[in-house]
């Protein structure tokens, strides 16, 4: 699964060479250059990074910043932040405010990736690498192999996607609206209970004995809320 980046910034030059250069490396790019709009996309879309510039339409970057790390859905989102500002008391404002980066222009679009991955690899380490690891689960991704407890997991290419899902947010809930658009993709039509038949041959592949015990289920079922990968009922 492609990592997922919402850019703000008003400048259309700069934001078609930042998107080219993005997608180039393997990120998916959701545009606006609106901070009204940013905080929207940041709820409905879930990006994996917020690129932000300080100054755009109808909110300024720093506010954009300050609602979305109070908001208890985006508090943890990584920001990085861009801006023609090089003063020192602007960085530090734009860090206190609570961007995990901040990238001065005129700069380079590799050095903007590099930033970019160092954040994710910080912040989101299951995005950055070819291995996932949770609650005695290991997912090799390249390999396309998982396992639990070091016993081989036979799973199916959409119970790999659902887990892969949760593996990269462990512990957050998902609706099931949330993981069609997520696991199957937004232009395909498929009924919610799907989801709920691909979650019971996930879990029972995942929970699996070892041969002498079962293992406890991490697969959590919210009420009327969906599905999440939680290692607190282990």
């Amino acid at each position: 699964m492609r990592p997922k980046i919402l850019l703000v910034e008003d400048d259309a030059n700069l934001v078609e060479l930042v998107s080219y250069n993005l997608e180039k490396e393997g990120f998916d790019v959701i545009r606006t250059d609106d901070g009204e709009e940013a905080l929207v996309l940041a709820l409905e879309e879930k990006p994996d990074l917020v690129i932000l510039d300080w100054m755009i339409a109808n909110l300024s970057g720093i506010e954009v910043c300050r609602r979305l790390r109070r908001a208890p859905a985006t508090a943890n989102l990584p920001i990085v932040m861009l801006t023609a500002r090089a003063e020192e008391a602007d960085r530090i404002r734009g860090l206190e405010t609570g961007a995990d980066d901040y990238v001065t222009k005129p700069f380079s679009p590799r050095e903007l990736i590099a930033r970019v991955r160092a954040v994710l690899r910080r912040l989101r380490p299951a995005l950055s690498g070819g291995n996932l690891d949770y609650a005695g689960i290991m997912m090799d991704t390249s390999a396309h192999k998982v396992t639990r407890e070091g016993k081989s997991v036979q799973l199916g290419p959409t119970e790999f996607r659902l887990l892969r899902h949760f593996l990269e947010h462990p512990g957050r809930v998902f609706s099931r609206e949330q993981l069609l658009d997520a696991v199957w993709g937004r232009d395909v039509y498929v009924e919610q209970r799907t989801v709920d038949v691909h979650i019971r041959r996930l879990r029972k592949a995942v929970n699996a004995s070892t041969g002498t015990a079962e293992l406890p289920d991490v697969i959590r079922t919210v009420r009327s809320a969906g599905y999440a990968l939680d290692v607190e009922l282990v």
